[in-house]
């Protein structure tokens, strides 16, 4: 059975909503969230999904533009990675702020002090890690890199991406090269996932379907021009890139970088920040509302980064990922900080004992907030200070709310990051600190 082409139908657009998208309406008054539009825009748009309360679309021509809309660096491909290339770099610090504060308003939560979307004005190059999927060109009979065409199941042919460092593109263009050398076609290949480090070093994985994918020459390896690279075998049954099997392993497989002055060591395929200047001055800013003579819990703590950075001398990390917590136990072996320093493997759920009321919290949890576990027990042990980074101000504004209820905390300080840059994600930063109980 075909599936059903949708129409395209033209509408003005009115204003930019949490997920990044730009809402409009159609003339039946159905609203419609489509990417590739700004505010105060006529477009035409291909609907891409409809449902019972809403459609989705994509712009495919834009019939009066805004003031604020720029030509993006990537045309073809902007949409797959950053669709935001299309306004300029001031609005979309104004458009962060914005959305920062309508997740808070919707729960009735005024912030203190003007909202601020901190960036060292970095638009492009900052990404250290990227991840290409795989494009088979029919008419010229050859291998290209790709990434998925945004609303749809499609892929897009690329020849990188400029939000990356660009030594992770000429990294991908000698895979590729080799990989075309070889006359390997895409249905062979998953996925390309590429790191650098500040340093310069770039590790590679090569995730493949098929067992039997024959190994690299040395040679070849070398022709990479890469610190390292991994052969990963990845079941194909899965659309996910996970690790099945390791088919092969050349030179330094993992990489290191400094944060804060501090050393960590990390996989590739694991969980480390992207944008890593810009989680520099957070960490900063985190640091002033962390006591050193205080114990501090780090709750959903990745590799460490927080916790090993401006946890002070007595810091519980507690993390559900097993290789994250792998790599944070020789982080903690490698700084010589195992008197100072836990780790702790378990959901933060699960890891409850550790939220204590004399101890400074710190949690950074994934986008969907904090467990309401976790909330429940915070409001039980009433620590003195909670220090919340999120990448969620949804989610983040949504446990703000539960923990402040009863006037049980205040709001001290808050700040917002473009970790993101030309992207719709937006990071923020709220200091609790419990409000003291009349007598």
């Amino acid at each position: 059975m075909m599936k059903k082409v949708l129409p395209i139908v033209e509408l003005t657009l009115e204003k930019i909503v949490g997920g990044g998208q730009t809402l409009g309406s159609l003339d039946y008054g159905k609203k419609a969230f489509v990417w590739g539009g700004l505010p105060g825009e006529k477009v035409s748009v291909q609907l891409t999904k409809k449902k019972s309360s809403l459609v989705e679309g994509i712009v495919v021509e834009v019939l009066e533009p805004s003031a604020d809309r720029v030509t993006p660096v990537d045309e073809d491909s902007y949409l797959s990675t950053s669709p935001w290339q299309i306004m300029n770099f001031e609005r979309e610090q104004h458009y962060k702020s914005a959305l920062i504060e309508e997740a808070f308003e919707l729960h009735d939560i005024v912030l203190p002090e003007k909202i601020e979307a901190y960036s060292d004005g970095r638009e492009m190059g900052y990404r250290n890690k990227l991840e290409f999927s795989w494009w088979w060109d029919k008419e010229a009979g050859q291998l290209d890199l790709a990434f998925f065409r945004r609303g749809t199941h499609g892929k897009i042919p690329v020849q990188g991406s400029s939000l990356a460092d660009p030594k992770i593109n000429e990294a991908a263009h000698r895979i590729r090269d080799t990989l075309r050398n070889r006359e390997v076609q895409a249905y062979l290949l998953k996925t390309l996932l590429i790191r650098s480090n500040r340093a310069g070093d770039v590790v590679a994985q090569l995730y493949v379907k098929d067992e039997m994918f024959d190994a690299f020459t040395e040679q070849e390896l070398r022709d990479f021009d890469i610190a390292g690279f991994e052969l990963i075998f990845s079941n194909p049954k899965s659309p996910a890139s996970v690790i099945t099997k390791r088919l092969q392993a050349w030179g330094e497989t993992s990489l290191t970088d400094t944060i804060l002055d501090v050393p960590f060591t990390y996989a590739v395929e694991g969980f480390f920040q992207i944008n890593l200047p810009v989680y520099e001055q957070a960490l900063r800013d985190m640091h002033e509302w962390v006591p050193a003579d205080k114990p501090a819990v780090d709750l959903y703590s990745g590799v460490g980064t927080i916790g090993l950075t401006i946890g002070g001398d007595h810091i519980t990390m507690v993390e559900i990922n097993e290789h994250a917590v792998r790599e944070m136990e020789r982080n903690i072996t490698a700084l010589q900080r195992e008197q100072a320093a836990k780790a702790i493997l378990a959901p933060s759920e699960t890891a409850l004992e550790h939220i204590t009321s004399d101890a400074t919290i710190i949690v950074d949890p994934p986008r969907a907030g904090l467990h309401e576990d976790v909330v429940t027990k915070l409001r039980e042990a009433t620590p003195d200070r909670i220090v919340y980074l999120s990448c969620n101000p949804v989610t983040q504004a949504r446990d703000v709310a539960l923990l402040c209820a009863d006037n049980a905390y205040g709001i001290r300080a808050h700040r917002g990051y473009n970790f993101f840059p030309r992207t719709p994600h937006i990071e923020h930063l709220i200091v609790l600190d419990r409000i003291p109980t009349a007598h």
